[in-house]
Parts: C-alpha cells; structure tokens; sequence
C-alpha cells in the first residue's frame, strides 16, 4: 500500500466504535455529581469532547488484528485514553509546555486552576489502571511500563531536558553533533509518545487473548508495528507544529520553535522529515502482513478476516502520517 491508495479502513472503523469508546469512556469516569465534584468536573472536562481517540482506537484494533473481540478491549480501552489525557493536562501546565489552547478550547488549568489541574490529572492516570485491570495482570503490566519512568515520563523528563538546543535556529546552535542530536531525538520521541501507542495495541491483544495469553512472537511483531507508527507519529505531529493551524490542530502551532526543542524539522528540514514519517509508515504497512501470519498460525483466524485487518493496520500507519490534526 501507498499512501496514494489509502482503504479508508480506519475512518470506517473508527465510525464504527467510536460511540462505545464514548460509552466506555463515560462509564469509567465518575459522575459530575459525585463530590468531590470540581474535580470530576475538572476530569469529565479534560476528556469530553475527545479528539482523535487514537489510542483507544488502537487499543480495539490490537484486539481484532490478533483474532480476538473488540468487546472484551473496550474497558481498556477506555483506560487508554485517561491515561493519554491525564498526559495532556500535565503537559499543558505552566511548570511544563505552558498552553492555553487544547483540543480546541482552552486547557484544563486555564478553566479549573493549576492545582486542580494537576489533581484531575493524577485522578486520570489513577483511574486508567483501574480500567486496564479489565484487561487482566499482563495489560496492566504493558501499559505501567510504558507509562513510567521507562516509558512517557522518561520521554518527557528528556523532552523537557533538551529545550532550548535550538534557539536561535539551525544546526549550528547544537550542543551536541547531529548525529548525537538525532538519536537523542528518536530516543524522546519513542519514549514519549511511541511508548503508549504500543502499548494501546499490546494491552488490546492480552485483553483479548483468551486462555493461555498471546505468542511471544506476535507479541513482538505487534510491538515492533507499535513503534513504527509511534514514530511516524511523532515526526508528523512535529510536522504539523510547522505547517498546522489552530483550527486544525485545536491547540497553538509553533510551540516547540518558541521552546527551542528538538524536533525533526528543525534537525533535517521539513521535507525530508515527511520523506521520513512515509518510510516509517512503509516499513509499519509490511510488518502488518508478517503479523497476520503470525496470528494465523496461532488461532483460527478467517482469511477474509485476516486480509480485512493488514488493511486496517496499513490504513492507521498512513493516517498517522498523512492526517491535517
């Protein structure tokens, strides 16, 4: 597949169960009523209107693409999303990226107070293990590695370390050489943001896994797919902060030039990071045809169905390169 020849897939599957992820979502949280109730407020403002949901997304579609029911990933799923949220309050703040414009509106500490901020941001994530224990002890495991120090916040300590590498603009205003530079980058951007995306669809596939777990080899091939996409993802989203706008980002273009951070633009130029994100959309939509033979010769799996699901999962590695949001 090339991103001239994209299915569609995942718009329809994403149509499809977007209501229970809501649903799901809603279930989860506390009620607005229940005391104390700032804070649900605060939580239930964070999280409704949601934007893309990808990662519950995921979360359903690691489920389907190693043969099992989105149903028995929904909770999960759901627990994915608090805990992305939760990662957006915290980085909103102004101790970390200082924003006051997120999913088009504005952020949670602008309308509820940093400190209150902070502690629906902490009822979140808390709330997310509680809703990936649905999933059983190996989901829960995947996502509080990916979720910690080894993880999103290692990503973010070393995201917050390197601002300020590249004010004043261009390679030359480097501490470091390119080369240091790049592998730095790489290293916050899988840890950052690379890290939950697998795990959304590594704790899909344990939710769904029934008696005696997922193969250790479709494991690793649906990681490695994981941190494939992550990666794109990541070198779009930097992209996007040089060509996006507020209305379609729903949040302030130019954040990371103003913060001096490391990005993929800034080291190899726009273009060739978008050369670079289509690469690793590429090398994703092939790693997706090696995991449904690997799921096919573990269950019994519908060929049809297993045909439907390489086309899902190279439909999300180029959306996650080609999207305007």
């Amino acid at each position: 597949m090339t991103s001239s020849s994209r299915s569609g897939a995942f718009r329809a599957f994403v149509g499809a169960h977007r209501d229970a992820v809501e649903a799901a979502l809603d279930e989860l949280l506390p009620a607005s009523e229940l005391a104390p109730q700032r804070l649900h407020e605060a939580m239930r403002y964070a999280m409704f209107p949601g934007g893309k949901r990808l990662r519950p997304m995921l979360t359903l579609i690691g489920a389907a693409a190693t043969g099992g029911q989105t149903e028995d990933a929904l909770r999960p799923a759901a627990a994915l999303e608090c805990l992305h949220t939760y990662s957006l309050v915290h980085d909103d703040l102004p101790c970390m990226d200082d924003d006051d414009l997120r999913r088009g509106r504005a952020t949670c500490h602008k309308v509820y107070g940093e400190p209150l901020a902070l502690l629906a941001g902490d009822a979140l994530l808390t709330l997310a293990f509680a809703g990936c224990a649905a999933g059983g002890g190996e989901a829960v495991a995947a996502l509080a590695s990916a979720a910690g120090s080894v993880g999103m916040v290692g990503g973010q300590v070393e995201d917050l370390a390197a601002e300020g590498s590249l004010k004043g603009g261009g390679s030359g205003s480097l501490e470091e050489s390119p080369e240091a530079s790049m592998a730095k980058l790489e290293w916050i951007h899988d840890h950052k943001t690379g890290a939950l995306i697998t795990a959304a669809l590594v704790v899909g596939a344990h939710a769904a896994a029934g008696p005696g777990g997922v193969p250790a080899d479709v494991l690793e091939i649906l990681s490695k797919y994981g941190d494939t996409v992550g990666r794109a993802f990541q070198i779009a989203d930097d992209c996007l902060d040089v060509t996006g706008s507020p209305e379609e980002l729903g949040k302030n273009p130019g954040a990371d030039v103003a913060l001096g951070k490391l990005t993929w633009p800034a080291l190899l130029g726009l273009e060739q990071s978008q050369a670079a994100a289509r690469g690793l959309a590429e090398q994703a939509s092939a790693l997706a045809v090696e995991l449904a033979a690997a799921v096919a010769a573990w269950r019994t799996v519908a060929p049809t169905c297993l045909d439907e699901m390489v086309l899902l999962l190279q439909d999300v590695a180029f959306y996650a390169v080609e999207r305007r949001t």
